[in-house]
């Protein structure tokens, strides 16, 4: 079972890993728009450095990032003992890579490209 949701200004928190710009521009936004509050990180470097990446409440990262992969991610992330659910985001989906992700503790693998409304709605889901 995951501890309550972190809040902070009232706002759960989402920790967002994707390393295109624009991409994480726009989840971010939108995630923002839904009444969130969003850590947007462009590497696997910037996310692990940043202490307030354990008050997140969830996790989306990107599979491929430019120095790392987001299973890399959650997995530094429940070593350091943080327990809240997470999704990857793919255009590399695999039965492989599905049996890893499971394995790391992702809640769900979702194909790129996104359709943002499910997307959100699937954020909110699994913040409740």
């Amino acid at each position: 079972m995951y501890r309550q949701s972190p809040v902070h200004d009232g706002r759960r928190a989402v920790l967002l890993i994707e390393d295109d710009p624009a991409v994480r521009r726009s989840l971010q936004l939108l995630l923002r728009s839904r009444g969130l509050e969003v850590r947007a990180h462009g590497s696997s470097r910037a996310v692990l450095a940043d202490p307030a990446a354990m008050d997140a409440a969830l996790l989306v990262a990107d599979f491929r990032l430019g120095d790392g992969d987001g299973v890399q991610i959650l997995e530094s992330l429940r070593q350091k003992g943080w327990v809240g659910p997470a999704v990857l985001v793919t255009g590399f989906a695999s039965d492989q890579l599905e049996a890893r992700a499971r394995n790391a503790g992702f809640s769900l693998i979702l194909k790129k490209p996104l359709v943002e409304g499910a997307f959100a709605d699937t954020v909110e889901r699994l913040l409740r």
